[in-house]
């Protein structure tokens, strides 16, 4: 391409993907397993009888797992398995969130370009198979509950933002009860607005209450002062994320306002002391010495971005950054001439804000496909349900249900399949 294309085509592409950003921030175009239907007719079913859902909600507590890794702009193989990832997991969830930074190489070109959406479907068919490997090994050993109701796992939701990819996954007996479904894409990369860096956001409700993930990929940099950089990207992702209105029903539209919220990502933050004395710390496994210079969790005690904001206790080492396939971190004793140094870190975290969660697990996995290791978390969340939707829960899991399904006309489905519906 001669320069002078090249020169007025960079600005064209750049002002189109901002207004496509933009267009799209808040907005329920997203991949999932099921079109919408169901949330229609859960609403209508539901509305004649307001007073139940007001005044005899129970509570139930539910499972959710959270995983987020950034895979470094490395395509995973034929064969490659996310079983490993699922292992901390002594039985099936109810929720599952897997977040996913770096799907694909930061280039130019991917930035201002369209979405790779074959490598978020290899990604989303590699989830469906590792869940459906656990839910028949954990079945078959017993540990499956509620065994006479249909437990494989469906897509709910599946949102990529240049390199950023979440992907929400539900016990097929809890998605007639997911509403309100929608997703918001927030950049704050190249000009403070492409998705190089930035968060993609999901929202639904549950029964009666309201979850929020924020999957994130924050601004890199282990310099003095670049932490200042992240805070800046949090507080945007804050305050920029909306969602869009529900005609049937008032729900939040900013992120703080959702019952219950996990932010998880990349974050980026560091550790603030000397190179040496962080690679002879993380040599000797002294992981709480770290912890005292850590910047996010500077931030989480004394910030302002992250005030009320919960992590749980690190017991495990630093996610960043290892020689790819390798377990020996980058640029220590063997780097070679001309290596940038980079000392470890815990870049990789996952974090709540509210009340009505509790965490029991915090590990981190030992996928050696990039140079960072995935980190997981285990949740329970309490989640109100009404008498009305109690009642409903029998309805959808009977044989009239199927044939209220199967009558229905124009509907879509892609179970089974590592295909998904696009809405």
């Amino acid at each position: 391409m001669p320069g002078a294309q090249r020169e007025v085509m960079w600005p064209r592409l750049v002002a189109n993907k901002i207004l496509r950003k933009r267009s799209l921030a808040g907005s329920n175009n997203f991949v999932t397993d099921f079109p919408s239907y169901r949330e229609t007719f859960l609403e209508s079913a539901s509305s004649g009888q307001p007073s139940l859902s007001i005044f005899n909600q129970q509570k139930d507590v539910h499972k959710v797992f959270v995983s987020t890794w950034n895979v470094g702009g490395v395509a995973p193989h034929d064969d490659f398995s996310l079983d490993n990832l699922l292992d901390t997991c002594n039985s099936c969830c109810d929720i599952y969130v897997f977040g996913f930074q770096e799907i694909v190489p930061l280039s130019v070109s991917n930035v201002l370009g369209s979405e790779n959406s074959k490598i978020s479907m290899k990604w989303n068919s590699l989830i469906r198979e590792a869940l459906n490997r656990k839910l028949r090994f954990d079945g078959k050993h017993g540990k499956s509950t509620e065994t006479s109701i249909p437990q494989d796992f469906q897509c709910i939701v599946s949102k990529q933002m240049v390199g950023i990819l979440i992907s929400v996954w539900v016990r097929s007996d809890l998605r007639p009860f997911i509403r309100h479904s929608s997703v918001s894409c927030v950049g704050c990369g190249v000009m403070g607005c492409l998705g190089n860096k930035g968060a993609v956001s999901v929202r639904f409700r549950l029964h009666e209450t309201s979850f929020c993930f924020v999957c994130s990929h924050l601004a890199s940099g282990g310099r003095e002062g670049d932490e200042k950089y992240r805070n800046s990207n949090v507080a945007e992702i804050l305050s920029r994320t909306s969602f869009p209105r529900s005609p049937s029903l008032e729900l939040p539209r900013k992120i703080l306002d959702h019952d219950r919220v996990i932010f998880l990502g990349d974050l980026n933050y560091r550790i603030s002391q000397p190179e040496a004395t962080t690679r002879l710390l993380a040599d000797r496994e002294e992981w709480n010495a770290l912890l005292e210079n850590d910047q996010l969790r500077m931030e989480l005690m004394d910030g302002q971005v992250l005030q009320g904001w919960h992590e749980g206790r690190i017991k495990f080492a630093p996610t960043y950054k290892y020689y790819p396939n390798s377990d020996t971190y980058y640029g220590g004793v063997e780097a070679k001439k001309g290596e940038k140094r980079r000392p470890p870190a815990w870049c990789d975290r996952i974090i709540w804000y509210g009340k009505g969660l509790k965490q029991h697990l915090y590990s981190r996995g030992e996928l050696r496909l990039s140079d960072h290791r995935p980190v997981n978390a285990i949740f329970t969340a309490e989640v109100g349900v009404s008498q009305t939707f109690k009642g409903f829960q029998s309805f959808f899991r009977s044989d009239r249900y199927e044939v209220e399904v199967s009558s229905t006309d124009d509907i879509q489905y892609c179970k089974g399949r590592s295909s998904s519906f696009q809405l």
